[in-house]
């Protein structure tokens, strides 16, 4: 992608209404902007980043056996009539009537329908275990929408659920949940920590939430800090062995990290002191056991093997897609702008044109834009004729984790620079060395 051909508004000044750093950092961009109170179009820097991360998603839970679906994003009011949780969810509910005059809902959640859609085709133990999940738009009609895609009314979502004969069962399912999880935060760069929390009005006595640490979160934590030393890694985790995925989740649950809806301070005094930590951090996913309680009042049963039906043992599993931009941003940041981690980045990276017009430096970016392509990579060729330091504080803004700079000066010594986000090192490489070391960056990514 050419930028004189690409849509990218980037802001020179930081927008008033952004409070926070993503925030301000996604509008100054281009990633989105605002059309309504906590409703964002998503620009196509953003909506690239937005995709990638959702791919990381898909991959890890089918790497857990998990089915992906699509369910839609309104919803009959009588599935939650049914159990119990249409008068009790609240305003955060956006209610509707369609033109029959039915009442219909924009789905906060689906533990409503993809019971209804368990009960309507499943009938026997034999089809256990199961589980089913979709990515979706969801809205919840925050009183306070603030923060951009943190704290948003319409966001983008994946929400698995697991159908399982036994409490069991259920929980290893809950367990495959967390090790899918830490490895698709590991992907994107995040240290996101398991913390013991609240249900809320999902339900159920089994619930971790997973917080990417940041000044701007809106929990309270309270942590040991050894539990952000811990990495799943490259280790390989067969996930229908129960009891090495049970092993896994004992070691990333066993060290004391508590939101404060659950902290205990009896508990966390007796963490060493240099280790005690209390900080701030961002949901980025949750995850839940609920055993029975929407598949008893729905009819969600299986005949088992004696020939009596019992209701299946259920679970959710949440993943903030869109809010993982801002948890990203977040955490992965300095005074000139975005620094993306290689997983999620938007483009691979970016080449910049120390002398647009210059026949040499545009015959070498083009062979350096081509070499990239053909090498798989994604990279964005700033041709603009603009000056240099306004193409490296374009670069730097969006954050593309490297930088190739292409001068004529280093033309006649036959080398290119290229340059870390994140360190800010450069190096002088020949154009094949350097498309050489970006194809090994991201052979694993």
């Amino acid at each position: 992608m050419r930028l004189t051909r690409y849509f990218l508004p980037v802001l020179k000044e930081n927008p008033a209404e952004a409070q926070i750093v993503s925030h301000r950092l996604m509008l100054r961009a281009g990633m989105i902007k605002q059309q309504a109170a906590g409703i964002y179009s998503w620009l196509p820097l953003g909506f690239k980043v937005l995709r990638r991360i959702e791919q990381i998603v898909h991959e890890e839970q089918q790497r857990a056996g998990h089915i992906p679906l699509l369910m839609p994003t309104l919803q009959p009011a009588d599935l939650w009539r049914e159990s119990g949780r249409y008068d009790d969810y609240g305003q955060e509910m956006l209610r509707i009537r369609d033109r029959q005059d039915r009442e219909m809902l924009y789905g906060p959640t689906n533990e409503e329908m993809i019971t209804d859609i368990f009960r309507s085709h499943v009938s026997s133990y034999k089809d256990l275990p199961l589980t089913l999940y979709h990515i979706q738009w969801k809205f919840r009609d925050e009183m306070r929408p603030r923060f951009g895609v943190m704290r948003g009314r319409e966001f983008l979502m994946k929400d698995g659920y697991n159908f399982d004969i036994d409490k069991a069962s259920a929980l290893h399912a809950y367990n495959r949940h967390m090790v899918s999880y830490l490895r698709t935060y590991e992907r994107m760069g995040l240290t996101a920590i398991p913390m013991r929390a609240d249900s809320g009005p999902i339900g159920g006595d089994d619930t971790h939430e997973f917080l990417v640490l940041a000044a701007t979160g809106e929990s309270e934590v309270f942590y040991d800090a050894a539990v952000t030393e811990l990495k799943l890694g490259d280790r390989a985790v067969d996930y229908e062995n129960r009891a090495e995925v049970a092993e896994v989740c004992r070691e990333f649950t066993t060290l004391y990290a508590r939101t404060d809806e659950t902290h205990k301070p009896e508990l966390f005094d007796q963490i060493p002191a240099e280790r005690r930590r209390v900080g701030r951090g961002i949901e980025v996913g949750q995850i839940f056991y609920f055993g029975t309680k929407y598949s008893d009042p729905m009819g969600a049963n299986v005949v088992t093997p004696d020939g009596s039906r019992v209701p299946v043992h259920m679970g959710s599993h949440g993943i903030g897609v869109s809010r993982l931009l801002g948890a990203i941003i977040e955490a992965s940041h300095d005074e000139r702008g975005i620094i993306w981690p290689e997983g999620v980045t938007p483009f691979h990276a970016g080449i910049v044109n120390l002398k647009q017009g210059d026949a040499g430096t545009d015959a070498a970016c083009e062979g350096l834009y081509a070499a990239l392509k053909a090498a798989g990579l994604d990279p964005l060729y700033d041709d603009r004729d603009e000056r240099a330091g306004a193409k490296f504080a374009t670069m730097d803004l969006i954050g593309l984790p490297w930088r190739l700079t292409v001068g004529p000066r280093g033309l006649a010594k036959g080398v290119v620079e290229l340059t870390s986000r994140r360190s800010g090192e450069s190096e002088e490489l020949t154009a094949e060395a350097a498309v050489a070391r970006l194809r090994e960056i991201y052979a694993d990514r």
